[in-house]
């Protein structure tokens, strides 16, 4: 499927720092050298990429490309299922990886170093329909809420251990790596486990529970085998380790190895229930957000967002 449309809006994250707006720089340069027509804007901060998408939408824009990681392409997709289907379906999401956390991209075989690579990728103009997965839950404000997601939902302590990650980052310069090794190590100090009660498939589990993590993609190598296009969540429930087993987990989890695990108990499902998750926090594509009250379900709905994907 070719696009017809010319002219890309791009949209900017910046991860902050002088040696990022230089990258900025070389991919313009490279976006000119390709000669691909395109506007660009900057995300002031988290909260803007979904005006952006919005006034690129509203200005019939049909490839929009998001320079940023994973937490703004959720942000896009979001934006994207909430004007009408005739709208969406004519517009193509691409991404240029510039996040902290780029597993989405990372699962198409885009890489942050070779973005000349990608910008070739995304002019040839390849699309994808792709799933996305949704969870619906009930706020503090006892609001119907609904959130999509490209990659996955954790839920427990992969979750603070994220949360640790974002307090922590700066001391580290921004380093993904080291922050949430850090963390991992700082959550030895942490609850360890939730009483949950979940429904998957036929199987209703009431127990103690680690973390879990529902993927529509490989869920930051948790849920390494999920694909967007096959209208299936894959889901990996983790009961509790002893402590020394953590560390085997961490290092599975690194070598993308995560099921071969003795804790680690794998699904795959169209849909989740979590009746009672004892507020265990929740991350979804790598941002935290407020806890759920509640029951609430995750669902997917299949090959519905047009994605540009390597040729």
């Amino acid at each position: 499927m070719a696009i017809t449309e010319n002219k890309w809006g791009v949209i900017y994250c910046p991860k902050g720092g002088y040696r990022n707006h230089k990258r900025w720089k070389k991919i313009k340069d490279c976006l000119h050298d390709n000669a691909i027509d395109f506007d660009y804007v900057q995300s002031e901060n988290t909260d803007s990429v979904d005006r952006l998408v919005k006034m690129m939408i509203n200005n019939s824009y049909k490839t929009i490309i998001i320079v940023g990681g994973d937490s703004a392409l959720n942000d896009a997709v979001n934006c994207l299922m909430s004007v009408d289907a005739q709208v969406r379906d004519s517009v193509a999401l691409g991404v240029i990886p510039n996040g902290t956390m780029n597993d989405f991209a990372h699962f198409w075989g885009f890489d942050e170093v070779d973005y000349e690579q990608t910008i070739k990728w995304l002019k040839a103009g390849r699309i994808r329909k792709v799933d996305l997965g949704c969870i619906r839950y009930v706020n503090r404000d006892h609001d119907n809420c609904h959130r999509y997601f490209l990659n996955c939902v954790n839920i427990g302590l992969l979750s603070t251990v994220t949360d640790l990650r974002n307090r922590t980052r700066h001391i580290f310069m921004g380093s993904r790596t080291l922050s949430f090794f850090f963390s991992f190590l700082l959550m030895t100090f942490q609850r360890l486990d939730y009483k949950m009660h979940l429904k998957i498939n036929m199987d209703e589990i009431k127990r103690r529970v680690m973390t879990v993590c529902i993927g529509n993609s490989s869920g930051y190598g948790q849920t390494p085998n999920a694909v967007p296009y096959n209208g299936l969540l894959d889901v990996s429930v983790v009961y509790q380790p002893k402590v020394t087993q953590l560390f085997e987990g961490f290092y599975l989890l690194v070598k993308n190895k995560f099921l071969n695990h003795k804790s680690v108990h794998p699904y795959r499902t169209r849909e989740v229930e979590v009746v009672n998750s004892n507020q265990a926090l929740v991350t979804i594509d790598g941002r935290l957000m407020k806890t759920p009250i509640g029951s609430y379900k995750i669902t997917v709905e299949q090959e519905i967002i047009n994605f540009l994907i390597p040729e």
